[in-house]
């Protein structure tokens, strides 16, 4: 079985969840088996050192599940961990931006001088849907003077178009179409 194989057979459907309407797709099962966490981080960290993409200074991981391997990966790249974490949750002076969720609007916050003038980053979530959250952060990172160098995903789903409305290129592990 090959790595996309192997993470993408952990995978759990959830209906219902977080509302009536949403097939949550639950990852957790990917964290229950070191093979798979090795396959995941291995395969992201892959993809960015061969895709031609410049050195990454900083991988930023979305609240919270981009939390989970981020600091995994920024050590492999030689990069730092910064989180983007829901409004209130960070300690210091930080900057906010508002963005819609599948149901409903929240907002994001980084705290100043995580990312610095000039350099590259990495976006990194569990999901893409409609690309809300990821372009909040993307918003964030260039309100410090960043760059996304690319926005990445474990999970794209397709349907929804969300790569669409952000402002560099995206890169999913697997793609769903429902």
């Amino acid at each position: 079985m090959g790595d996309v194989e192997l993470i993408a057979s952990k995978l759990k459907l959830i209906p219902d969840f977080p509302k009536k309407g949403i097939l949550f797709r639950d990852i957790f099962g990917i964290f229950q088996d070191p093979l798979a966490v090795e396959a995941l981080v291995t395969h992201i960290v892959h993809h960015l050192l061969s895709s031609g993409l410049p050195k990454i200074d900083v991988v930023v991981g979305l609240d919270a599940r981009g939390f989970l391997i981020g600091p995994m990966i920024a050590v492999r790249l030689g990069a730092a961990f910064v989180p983007v974490r829901k409004a209130g949750k960070l300690p210091g002076e930080c900057i906010k931006v508002s963005y819609e969720k599948e149901y409903g609007q929240d907002f994001f916050e980084m705290q100043v001088g995580a990312v610095k003038e000039g350099q590259n980053v990495i976006v990194l979530d569990d999901l893409i849907a409609t690309g809300g959250s990821a372009k909040a952060a993307g918003e964030l990172v260039a309100k410090l003077g960043g760059t996304v160098s690319e926005y990445v995903f474990f999970i794209e789903l397709t349907i929804l178009d969300g790569k669409k409305n952000l402002d560099a290129p995206t890169y999913s592990i697997i793609k769903l179409d429902d």
